[in-house]
């Protein structure tokens, strides 16, 4: 979920930049913004912050037991053509 005080800081940026005649409808073209802005975010295929630390977290460890297989295979390998030899 796209954290609520982003938005709000978004729709006061949009808000600002609006011409005085539209500016002067006040709080319904802010809360039209807010609207516009949540549903066109919502579309995005984003994960939250919380997430993405998780996963990244995931894959580090992936990596760190990927690496240490890794390498017990490679001195099972090296003992196996040890004994061949």
């Amino acid at each position: 979920m796209i954290d609520p005080k982003k938005i709000e800081e978004m729709a006061s940026k949009i808000h600002a930049a609006l011409p005085p005649g539209i500016k002067s409808l006040g709080e319904e073209v802010d809360k039209k913004v807010k609207q516009v802005l949540q549903a066109q975010l919502n579309k995005l295929d984003m994960v939250s912050r919380e997430e993405f630390e998780v996963q990244t977290k995931v894959l580090l460890r992936t990596r760190e037991k990927l690496t240490a297989l890794e390498a017990k295979l490679a001195e099972l390998e090296a003992r196996l053509q040890d004994k061949a030899e």
